[in-house]
């Protein structure tokens, strides 16, 4: 029998990427997107990926989706939501809670769920670079920085079950959340990755795969820096 992994967000970006990786290593993959047009247009061009409409903020649709899947080996949860660089002064409080809701409650509620039906296996979250902080988007960094918080507590309680939790925390990927930036503001971040632009979503997908698989199962608690060497303070975020 065939492993099978949950993957949200797995419409577009990182999250189809890490969908298409984990498919092509022989998993019974579940790509799960809010976005029905985006899965139509994914869904298209696969074989052997199952698609699925999935809000991950509303609650009962997750519980829903878990319920009606084989029971899960991994967990990869790649939906969420960036922003431009804002000044404090201008980040609403919407904003704010909106960031929130999707980036921290989203993993929280998938985890809940999955770890309901897991018996072993591993959850891995997309959190970001962004986590080690930055001015401009203190929104954002939040609800980063609160993904590795619930990442290192989850770990600690679900060891005990044969589940590993772990992050990886992606550099500037090149996926629609950067497509809406301007072009100033892309130059302006491409100039500070090492690499000298936006890794490919496929870089991401094979840290996710390593966390996923059997040889990554004793790594715990961890978060895995993807970006270049740029945390290591090549330059200001």
């Amino acid at each position: 029998m065939r492993p099978h992994a949950l993957v949200t967000g797995g419409a577009q970006g990182i999250g189809r990427a890490v969908a298409e990786l984990l498919a092509g290593q022989g998993w019974d993959v579940t790509a799960a997107d809010l976005d029905e047009a985006a899965l139509r247009r994914a869904s298209g061009q696969w074989n052997d990926i199952s698609p699925a409409v999935l809000d991950v903020t509303a609650s009962a649709q997750v519980a829903a989706l878990v319920d009606r899947l084989p029971p899960l080996d991994v967990v990869v949860n790649c939906a969420g939501i960036a922003a431009e660089l804002l000044p404090l002064k201008d980040i609403s409080r919407a904003a704010f809670e909106r960031m929130l809701r999707v980036n921290v409650g989203g993993t929280f509620l998938l985890a809940r769920e999955a770890a309901r039906r897991m018996e072993g296996g591993a959850i891995v979250a997309i959190a970001s670079r962004g986590y080690l902080g930055g001015a401009g988007a203190a929104h954002y960094v939040a609800s980063k920085a609160a993904v590795v918080g619930m990442v290192r507590s989850l770990a600690v309680e679900l060891r005990w079950r044969g589940i590993s939790v772990n992050a990886v925390a992606p550099g500037m990927v090149e996926t629609r959340m950067i497509d809406d930036f301007t072009s100033e503001m892309r130059a302006r971040l491409a100039r500070l990755e090492p690499g000298g632009g936006p890794m490919p979503p496929a870089t991401i997908a094979g840290a996710v795969a390593y966390l996923a698989s059997a040889a990554g199962r004793a790594v715990n608690g961890q978060v895995l820096l993807v970006d270049g060497g740029k945390s290591l303070g090549v330059a200001p975020c």
